[in-house]
């Protein structure tokens, strides 16, 4: 797939149609290292609605994940484990 000079690229219909856009639908490029994901921007991408969406999911999941009795940030940085680009010297 080339880029045109203006930086464009076209979507293979394949995609296109699994993401459900077409013309003048709006599109979101997020950037994870050397890889660029592309998803269909919708009102779910607002982070108010999002949490109204999981709400239900999270009052569900309250209580049901024993922490060892650690906070919120010391129990997510136990669960992601050292970091690699941390020089440990």
């Amino acid at each position: 797939m080339r880029i045109t000079e203006k930086g464009q690229v076209t979507i293979p219909k394949a995609i296109r149609e699994r993401l459900g856009v077409g013309p003048g639908s709006e599109v979101d490029f997020v950037e994870h290292g050397d890889v660029v994901v592309i998803s269909r921007r919708d009102a779910a991408s607002d982070p108010a609605t999002r949490r109204a969406e999981m709400e239900p999911h999270i009052v569900a999941m309250r209580g049901t994940i024993d922490t060892m009795g650690m906070d919120g940030k010391a129990f997510v940085d136990w669960l992601r484990g050292p970091r690699d680009d941390v020089d440990t010297h």
